[in-house]
């Protein structure tokens, strides 16, 4: 009889094409080990054919609009934060993108950010990042600094795209058509990939600064207003990264 232990190397080696033909194949043996094996793979399975269901959801947009040739998701990240640029991701996947598991970056952990960049890298047909310093967004404001920073994305792509989905918000000066969604990033499977983009590539930065700028804990709080970065802004004060418009209240 096979042992349990070489059972158990079967199926967490097995694909997720494999499982079905496995349990099938073991669905006999009354062993206590085995039927929690297969229970666990058949839990893998049924997760895994939700997330399809949940990613095919996430295509509803693009699915309405499938005329386009070439669809491109806009978001943006870095409104908030105390320190460092705004980016702005603009992405096109292709029409039969299988990528699973793309959401809100905000949802996703940072390793599952950092291996769905990879992917979508790998297979858009096109990827456009922007950027807009913290100088260029304390002379124009947060908001123009953001749109500046989306048609600077958008400019990058090629092909061009022909129909823009959008977090939200409808970029001024911009010719092509746009579709703003609420909550884009949770709804478009285009624009939670320019999500993704454009917080790895955010996050990734921060990084780089707080080699520069250590005193701020920029690895960590990438710049957003947690309490040891306020404390190190009142205790050394300003970096050449810091957005003067939004810590003004932080230097009275």
């Amino acid at each position: 009889m096979e042992k349990i232990g070489e059972i158990k190397e079967k199926f967490t080696k097995a694909s997720i094409d494999e499982i079905p033909g496995l349990c099938s194949f073991y669905e006999q043996d009354e062993r206590n080990g085995v039927r929690k094996m297969i229970l666990s793979a058949k839990k893998r399975l049924e997760a895994y054919q939700k997330e399809i269901l949940r990613t095919r959801q996430m295509k509803r947009y693009e699915t309405e609009n499938a005329a386009y040739t070439y669809i491109c998701g806009i978001d943006e990240v870095g409104r908030g934060p105390l320190a460092g640029p705004v980016v702005a991701g603009a992405v096109i996947l292709p029409k039969d993108c299988s990528i699973l598991y793309i959401n809100d970056s905000k949802q996703l952990s940072e390793k599952k950010r950092e291996e769905l960049y990879d992917q979508i890298m790998e297979q858009a047909i096109a990827v456009g990042i922007g950027y807009n310093s913290p100088e260029r967004i304390d002379e124009i404001n947060i908001l123009q600094a953001t749109y500046e920073a989306m048609r600077e994305a958008i400019r990058k792509l090629d092909p061009q795209p022909d129909l823009l989905l959008n977090d939200a918000v409808t970029i001024p000066e911009v010719e092509i058509k746009q579709i703003p969604i609420i909550k884009g990033d949770a709804k478009s499977i285009s624009i939670a990939a320019a999500s993704i983009v454009a917080k790895v590539t955010r996050d990734r930065l921060m990084v780089q600064y707080d080699e520069v700028f250590p005193e701020y804990g920029f690895a960590s709080n990438k710049g957003y207003g947690s309490s040891q970065h306020i404390e190190a802004i009142r205790k050394y004060g300003p970096t050449s990264i810091h957005r003067r418009s939004f810590i003004k209240n932080f230097m009275e």
